[in-house]
């Protein structure tokens, strides 16, 4: 993509009603506008970011095995009547009726439909486990919408649900989504960490959040130092293996790591006091397991290999998709603006052209764009005729990781200079080099 044809409406002036830094830099970069309190357009720039952690999601929820649908924004009241929560839930919810007066909602969550659909479809035994999920927007009237997209009222949600034969199958289930969100969330330059949570509206026993640690965080968090030290990394896991699996989980949740609503201060003191850490967090995602409360209510039964109709076991799974782009860029960024993980860039490289209109270093920016092109990457090209200043400004505030820059002297010697966004080392080295370097840093993620 060349700059001159590319929709980027970046602001040089930060606007006086957001708050936080992910609300600043998103409207600064031109990736969000304001529709309306806690809703937003997603422009082509914040688009593409959104588009890379979705696909991240998918990739790693279809490794594991978990199957993508899609089921519809709008829903009947008559599903929510039946588990008991159309009542139950509260003014988050939106409630409407349609030109027949018949009652509906604008989906917060999924349990009550995906139950009657697995509950319609599926009877025995043999067709589990199964676990579908999707990505849709969700909406929930906050009361207080602020922070852009840390706190909107529409959001983009992937929500996954496991339904299993027995309580064994299906906390099996709920350590299998603990592994993919580790994955996920490294993919996309975060660690987040899971804290023991409260289950909320949803239901259930068993429950973490997983919180990215950020002072602007809406939750206090209480946790043993020594869970920052793990990485999940490029392990393989098998995801069928019900030891691998809970070891991960294990590992992950043993030490002490609690949200305030959870929190327990005598089990706390326990820890050495030099690794106690209080601190804010950002919930990115969160997993359940429920049991039998939504299929026995809602009618989920199969047949045993005795023939006994039996409830399913159930778990919810999701991870707030929109509100990770915000995450992301509260645990990365600097005075200058954002800085992406190569996971999630919406370019890979920009190119700033310090002479534009002089016929050798368009020649060499146009070499660069296409040998990027051709590598499988996407870069950014500032083909404007802008001053030098503006052009770093510019790349520096949209924080592509990695800046080739093209300029008369260099080429002299036949060079650019590849800068590091993060650390803001520089280098000088052949267009060529350039490109092969690009294409290592990228060729794992």
């Amino acid at each position: 993509m060349r700059l001159t044809r590319y929709f980027l409406p970046v602001l040089k002036e930060t606007p006086a009603d957001a708050q936080i830094a992910s609300h600043r830099l998103m409207l600064r970069a031109g990736m969000i506008k304001q529709s309306s309190a806690g809703i937003y357009s997603w422009l082509p720039l914040g688009y593409k970011v959104l588009k890379r952690i979705e696909d991240i999601v998918h990739e790693e929820q279809q490794r594991a095995g978990h199957i993508p649908m899609l089921m519809p924004t709008l829903q009947g009241a008559d599903l929510w009547k039946q588990s008991g929560r159309y009542d139950a839930y509260g003014p988050e919810m939106l409630r409407i009726t349609d030109r027949n007066d018949r009652e509906m909602l604008y989906g917060p969550t999924n349990e009550e439909m995906i139950t009657d659909i697995v509950g319609t479809y599926v009877t025995s035994y043999k067709a589990l486990p199964l676990t579908l999920y999707h990505i849709q927007w969700k909406f929930r009237d906050e009361m207080r919408p602020r922070f852009g997209v840390m706190r909107g009222r529409e959001f983009l949600m992937k929500d996954g649900y496991n339904f299993d034969l027995t309580k064994e199958d299906a906390l099996h289930a709920y350590n299998r989504h603990l592994v993919t969100y580790l994955r996920s969330y490294e993919r996309m330059g975060l660690q987040a960490i899971p804290m023991r949570a409260d289950s909320g509206p949803i239901g259930g026993d068993y429950t973490h959040e997983f919180l990215v640690l950020a002072e602007t965080g809406e939750s206090e968090v209480f946790y043993d130092s020594e869970i920052t030290d793990l990485s999940f990394g490029a392990r393989e896991i098998d995801y069928d293996d019900k030891a691998q699996c809970q070891a991960v989980l294990e590992e992950f949740t043993s030490r002490y790591a609690r949200t305030d609503e959870t929190h327990d201060e005598a089990v706390f003191a326990e820890i050495p006091e030099a690794r106690r850490r209080v601190a804010r967090g950002i919930e990115v995602g969160q997993i359940f397991y429920f049991g039998t409360e939504y299929s026995e209510k809602m009618g989920a039964f199969v047949q045993n290999e005795d023939g006994a109709r039996v409830p399913l076991h159930m778990g919810s799974h999701g991870i707030g998709v929109s509100r990770l782009l915000g995450a992301i860029i509260e645990a990365s960024h600097d005075d200058k603006g954002i800085i992406w993980p190569e996971g999630v860039t919406p370019f890979h490289a920009g190119i700033v052209n310090l002479r534009q209109g002089d016929a050798a270093t368009d020649s060499a920016c146009d070499g660069l764009y296409n040998a990027l092109i051709a590598a499988g990457l996407e870069p950014l090209y500032d083909d404007r005729d802008e001053r030098a200043g503006g052009k770093f400004a510019t790349m520096d505030l949209i924080g592509l990781p990695w800046r080739i820059t093209v300029g008369p002297r260099g080429l002299a010697n036949g060079m650019v200079e590849l800068t590091s966004r993060r650390t803001g080392e520089s280098q000088e080295m052949s267009p060529e080099a350039a490109v092969q370097r690009l294409a290592h840093i990228y060729a794992d993620r």
